[in-house]
């Protein structure tokens, strides 16, 4: 576990995380070159804390405590909004990544204690979805789980689409087969890129066309 968990910290290291490419790939201009590069060091310094963590078996807490660390480094003042919800997305890559439950710190850093304590109280009455069964496979670059949470099933549905999706945490373009009954749903963290009905591909034309998507889309 430990070794996926330094190879997938590893991948993100090594990758340029605030390039152009991922800017767009949000639908948005990307930050000035100054500004990404003072985030990309921010980051990487905090994977290179974790990487040496994990290597001496560090605890959870410890773990935490280094990711609220590398959190608390970033002044939310100095970035606009999408600036913030890309930093704490990618916080919470990492997080997923080493295991940690860190979602109330994503949300006091972005929206201040006050509105998180409304927001609170507006799930308390609205109440929260119910997830009947969680559908999970390996995205087959980084090895990221890309779950597929089932809200409601019904008999009479025969089967899903074939889904092409794309992983949040390396862009990689991937095939999901939800399987039968599916009646509605909630996806996790990947994108849904195109829906493949079952009456026009079998899953040989749909591994067709999702390379297809790899070839053109890079």
């Amino acid at each position: 576990m430990s070794s996926s968990r330094l190879d997938r910290l590893q991948f993100l290291l090594d990758k340029e995380k605030f390039a152009d490419s991922e800017w767009e790939n949000r639908g948005l201009n990307p930050s000035g070159s100054d500004l990404c590069d003072y985030m990309e060091t921010k980051f990487n310094s905090c994977l290179s804390s974790l990487i040496g963590l994990i290597e001496i078996n560090s605890s959870e807490k410890i773990l935490k405590k280094e990711l609220a660390k590398g959190l608390n480094s970033f002044d939310k003042f100095n970035f606009d909004t999408e600036e913030k919800e890309f930093i704490c997305d990618t916080f919470y890559e990492i997080s997923k990544i080493i295991q940690v439950d860190f979602k109330n710190e994503l949300n006091k850093w972005l929206y201040g204690s006050l509105l998180i304590y409304i927001f609170k109280v507006s799930n308390f009455f609205r109440g929260k979805e119910k997830i009947i069964e969680i559908l999970s496979q390996n995205c087959t670059k980084c090895e990221s789980n890309l779950e597929t949470f089932i809200l409601s099933k019904e008999d009479s549905i025969l089967d899903s689409d074939f889904l092409i999706v794309r992983c949040k945490s390396c862009r990689e373009f991937n095939l999901l087969d939800n399987g039968p009954n599916v009646k509605q749903l909630r996806f996790g963290d990947y994108e849904l890129v195109e829906q493949l009905p079952k009456s026009n591909y079998d899953l040989d034309g749909a591994k067709i066309r999702l390379k297809q998507i790899q070839f053109f889309r890079k």
